[in-house]
């Protein structure tokens, strides 16, 4: 990989390095005025809410003027989110920059979008892979600096990632050059920038409507469990920041180690349909595991590891899929198109974990997260015992990568 890619990576870095901040500490920061899992998961519904408005927007929009100016606009829009964060001192202005931070932090779609424009088919997979090692190593920068900062008072944190981001917009605007020269540049129509439209036209492309079903059924387990495994820790074994920080980094180092190592070891050996399949049935697994955890929580963690594992892997086996059997002329639409999806399934996850958590138990949303991922394992695993399906219009089906 070039380190064009190490920028762009970047990018993601820093956008779930705010995520991996608020989150572990989001229960302590808002426990001055609510106390319940439900308003926990409407504020991380808000975060994902703001990504589904934004996300078709980026995504088309870096088809049409490219995706640097796109990658840009989103990383300096992190940094004053951050900063707001830092500076809030009531619940209104807290709502305000985690708004602000979910719109700035959309900009997977365009990061992946130029992977798309600069990897061959054969290295997509472990293209996207380096976007995941990105995406681990963000959550174990915010998770740690939330975690180790906390202590001298919860403004520290979101002002350090500020800073972080701010420098790394600096640095993208020196070195990272446009990958879509204009002759490729391709204007959508502007109803393509609304995000349920976005998304119904990608559920049109029968090629990869089930592969797409499979990504929403993932995220809103994941995003269910992200929003609200802080509260739970806190409620059931009366962890504070420092523990869950401690927890996330874990988690982190194994989604690192995962997808900047396994994923390159098992993806000639095995090929995107296996790891799909195989990892997103672990994964229902370790939730299965997560909800029967009671008294000794040291068994969360080898849990988080086998998680970790499942998502570093099944998460860029999909991705790859999916692009592939796209087509290469609307890469930066497609992949917008898919995370409007996985956006919705960001609000979804979070609201639905909190309502089951407190009217039913804290055992319930990781039992039931069980078996919605066994759902998802289904669809992947017959998607491709069938035929494939042939495709009409200007999109064509491009064979899987396979070992």
């Amino acid at each position: 990989m070039s380190r064009h890619h190490v920028i762009v990576a970047g990018s993601v870095l820093v956008d779930m390095l705010g995520y991996g901040l608020i989150m572990p500490l989001l229960p302590f920061i808002v426990k001055t005025w609510v106390n319940n899992a439900i308003v926990i998961g409407l504020l991380g519904s808000l975060y994902a809410a703001m990504q589904l408005l934004a996300a078709p927007l980026l995504g088309t929009l870096s088809d049409r003027i490219g995706r640097r100016p796109v990658l840009l606009i989103c990383l300096f829009g992190s940094a004053v989110a951050y900063l707001g964060l830092a500076l809030a001192g009531s619940l209104p202005l807290v709502i305000l920059a985690i708004a602000l931070g979910g719109a700035a932090g959309s900009s997977m779609p365009v990061a992946q979008a130029y992977i798309a424009d600069t990897t061959t088919a054969e290295r997509r997979a472990q293209g996207f892979g380096l976007l995941g090692a990105a995406f681990g190593l963000g959550l174990i920068g915010g998770s740690a600096i939330g975690g180790l900062l906390s202590q001298y008072g919860l403004a520290l944190p979101p002002a350090v990632a500020a800073t972080i981001a701010f420098l790394n917009a600096l640095w993208a605007t020196i070195a990272l050059p446009e990958t879509l020269p204009p002759n490729r540049r391709r204007i959508q129509p502007v109803r393509l920038t609304t995000p349920f439209v976005a998304a119904a036209t990608v559920l049109l492309l029968t090629q990869i409507r089930p592969l797409l079903g499979a990504v929403v059924i993932l995220n809103i387990a994941f995003a269910g469990l992200q929003n609200n495994v802080a509260y739970f820790t806190m409620t059931r074994f009366g962890w504070g920041p420092e523990q869950n920080a401690v927890l996330f980094v874990f988690v982190g180092l194994c989604a690192v180690i995962t997808q900047g190592v396994l994923l390159r070891m098992l993806q000639p050996l095995l090929g995107e349909r296996h790891l799909a399949g195989g990892e997103l049935g672990l994964m229902a697994l370790d939730f299965a595991l997560v909800g029967l955890v009671h008294n000794e929580s040291w068994r969360l963690f080898p849990i988080a590891a086998m998680f970790a594992t499942g998502m570093g892997l099944a998460v860029p086996a999909l991705t790859s899929l999916i692009s592939l059997r796209a087509g290469d002329r609307r890469q930066g639409a497609i992949l917008g198109g898919m995370q409007t999806l996985i956006s919705i399934a960001l609000v979804i996850g979070p609201l639905s974990f909190g309502f089951i958590f407190d009217q039913i138990g804290p055992d319930a949303p990781y039992l039931i997260g069980s078996l919605i991922l066994l759902g998802a394992w289904l669809i992947t695993v017959l998607t491709f015992v069938r035929p494939k399906p042939v495709t009409t219009g200007s999109l064509h089906p491009v064979e899987d990568s396979e070992a």
